[in-house]
């Protein structure tokens, strides 16, 4: 059970600090959780087209978590959503 809040609460940080680049200001918990877990997805993805080692990578509960790749790849979904909407922030 901790090792699943502990989850939530980095994919939190990563993805208000990947919506902080992206020039997003303003968002709720709750959507910087979804963005940090989405944001893990496309780093992950984007880790394996590239071929290149997240250099802050940490292990918790058995889960690996790369924090440049994560943030990266939340910075990408929310430019990309704020492309799509119009919206600049």
């Amino acid at each position: 059970m901790f090792g699943f809040l502990f989850l939530l609460i980095v994919a939190s940080v990563l993805g208000s600090i990947g919506a902080a680049i992206a020039g997003k200001q303003e968002q709720g918990c709750l959507i910087s959780i979804a963005v940090g877990f989405i944001g893990a997805l496309i780093g992950r993805w984007l880790a394996s087209l590239s071929g290149i080692d997240d250099p802050f990578t940490f292990t918790l509960s058995g889960t690996e978590i790369p924090v440049f790749f994560t943030v990266a790849g939340a910075a990408l979904f929310v430019a990309l959503i704020n492309l799509l909407s119009g919206r600049r922030s």
